[in-house]
């Protein structure tokens, strides 16, 4: 009898508070029809949130769109993820207790937008600091710590995250496997991977 209330608690548990549901609405009102945002995710200043359709949002995820945070289209962002648009530890530091009623410029204090490219995935427990710009097709492994710029279609890993290879290697792979879906690949991309072509 324990076992069968601990599953229905479990159940009630996911249709109440972490139930995926599919569609959300972009900044200027238009639909996103497949586009999902788990209810565990934090948005502070949603606002400045920029979001495509075909967005994956998954639990517990920190997103500090106060500075401008743009997701493209087809981003995968997983669990546990910290994006960040502004920074304050620095003038927290100089200005102590007086950080709070300080007024004027604020030394140290960083704001800054971050844009994720089209189709790219941010790997669990990652943060993505402000200012950062994701090219598309990225994939941040996780535990990775992102700043400034990735390039398109790198595979970055570490702290502070590094490339470490290039997801058109194994995207070639795919594709030699299943060329039906080469159309779709380069309506994003706009190109097709040559499986000689970095590292991966």
């Amino acid at each position: 009898m324990r076992a069968l209330l601990n599953r229905w608690r479990r159940w009630l548990w996911r249709q109440l508070f972490y139930r995926m549901v599919f569609g959300e609405q972009g900044r200027a009102g238009q639909a996103l029809p497949h586009t999902r945002i788990a209810p565990s995710t934090c948005i502070e200043g949603e606002a400045g949130l920029e979001l495509a359709d075909h967005v994956f949002i998954g639990q517990f995820n920190f997103l500090d769109a106060t500075a401008g945070l743009r997701i493209a289209e087809g981003v995968q962002i997983t669990n546990f993820v910290s994006i960040l648009t502004h920074s304050s530890h620095r003038s927290i530091r100089l200005l102590g207790r007086h950080f709070t009623s300080h007024t004027g410029e604020m030394p140290g204090y960083v704001r800054a937008g971050v844009d994720i490219g089209a189709y790219s995935f941010i790997g669990p427990h990652s943060v993505i600091e402000a200012g950062s710009r994701i090219g598309k097709g990225v994939v941040v492994c996780s535990h990775s710590r992102v700043r400034g710029t990735v390039p398109d279609f790198a595979i970055v890993a570490g702290v502070p995250a590094r490339p470490v290879g290039d997801v058109r290697v194994r995207d070639a792979r795919l594709l030699a496997q299943h060329p039906d879906m080469a159309a779709h690949y380069a309506a994003w991309a706009g190109e097709l991977p040559r499986a000689e072509s970095g590292h991966g």
